[in-house]
């Protein structure tokens, strides 16, 4: 018998719930594409990625997903032939490494783990064997999706300065932005990107990145720039210019909604709401983790992220997922990559709150029993315990 009827809940890594004022603020007429509207509507997006970005540099705005961003993120300041240096920690930094490959970049990867963040001190230690300073760039996630964890972009930075090195700081930003803290300055990134569908709760379809003063001083010596993706092109004063063509309207309507949410909350609350129901997922996986055959997939607690938990499994994930989804109505996410069929992943990011979170865990925990999937009793508990004490 199932109890899934009533509205659905996405418990995945993206896309995620999108708020019925972001889809409400999408449901109106087109205007004209070179219209003030819409050229207000631009400025204000553009304006305001700054604040969420954490930045005084100039910000542009995408009809793209993730995959565009990272595309928008390499071409605009790097050169056939550049040396780039990814520093792995799952799967999204490799992929990253694999377009700017393909794109012409000479890759090479800094081998890390799909259980622990990126170790800063590895870092120094290649970039101080670099002496010509033949790399140009390091490549890092804030978060990756794929393995849960969260690496820490201030600590890389001071290694990258430790070792004296120019190398442009690259970051991608498309789990964390919108979920927890990014000072884009303060930290030392020279380029960012992130996408709609996570932390800024628009559907899929926008791409963002943030360019510092040393990224635009590197722009226009690429060769790797062409039409769509260029800088140079976008900061022209042509309203058409800055969208190489017509502009997504709605999904712009959509993320002046959302960024109208997220402003309203207040940035740092935000980061803290994300914080405090990762927290709660985290306490109800320790939980778990006591029968042995469920444990997360980060090792080291602080190093999870606070918008996703990749949760390993010992057996088939897919009897946790397909009940969750058949049974309660709860969409988690696959795992992918080298956790394949490994693992499953319980996403807390964007548009979410507590009832939200602990129906996803409900939703888990009430599979774990009814499947007989050994496990420590009371992790729903646990989770409300962790949030009546800290929220």
């Amino acid at each position: 018998m199932s109890v899934a009827n009533g509205r659905a809940l996405l418990a995945m890594p993206g896309p995620t719930n999108i708020p019925d004022r972001v889809l409400q603020a999408m449901m109106r007429p087109a205007e004209e594409l070179s219209s003030q509207p819409i050229l207000d509507l631009t400025g204000s997006l553009l304006n305001d990625l700054r604040l969420v970005f954490r930045t005084k540099g100039e910000t542009f705005l995408y009809a793209a997903n993730g995959h565009g961003g990272w595309e928008a993120a390499l071409t605009n300041v790097l050169s056939r032939g550049d040396k780039v240096l990814v520093l792995a920690s799952g799967r999204f930094a490799i992929g990253w490494g694999e377009m700017a490959r393909f794109l012409g970049a000479d890759v090479e990867v800094l081998a890390g783990s799909w259980r622990a963040a990126v170790d800063p001190v590895a870092v120094e230690e290649r970039l101080r064997r670099d002496t010509n300073h033949e790399i140009k760039a390091v490549l890092m996630v804030q978060i990756d999706t794929a393995s849960g964890v969260v690496n820490d972009v201030q600590a890389v930075r001071k290694a990258i300065d430790a070792a004296g090195h120019p190398a442009l700081y690259m970051i991608d930003g498309v789990a964390s932005l919108g979920c927890m803290p990014f000072e884009m300055d303060e930290w030392g990134v020279d380029v960012a990107m992130s996408a709609s569908q996570k932390g800024l709760m628009t559907p899929p379809g926008l791409a963002f990145a943030a360019a510092s003063e040393k990224a635009l001083q590197a722009h226009p010596h690429a060769t790797m720039r062409t039409p769509y993706w260029d800088w140079t092109s976008r900061m022209s004063p042509p309203l058409y210019m800055k969208h190489c063509g017509t502009p997504p309207e709605h999904l712009m309507f959509g993320l002046r909604a959302a960024l109208d949410m997220v402003l309203e909350e207040g940035l740092e609350a935000v980061w803290r709401r994300h914080a405090l129901l990762a927290g709660a997922t985290h306490a109800a996986m320790t939980r778990w983790a006591e029968g042995q055959v469920l444990t997360c997939n980060i090792e080291e607690p602080s190093q999870r992220a606070p918008s996703v938990t990749t949760i390993l499994v010992q057996g088939d994930p897919s009897s946790i997922t397909d009940y969750a989804r058949t049974v309660c109505g709860v969409t988690l996410g696959l795992a992918i990559g080298d956790l394949a069929g490994k693992a499953f992943r319980i996403a807390h990011m964007g548009h979410v709150n507590a009832p939200m979170v602990l129906g996803s865990l409900s939703a888990v925990e009430m599979a774990l029993q009814a499947q007989n999937i050994p496990h420590g009793a009371g992790g729903v508990a646990a989770a409300i315990t962790h949030l009546s004490q800290s929220a």
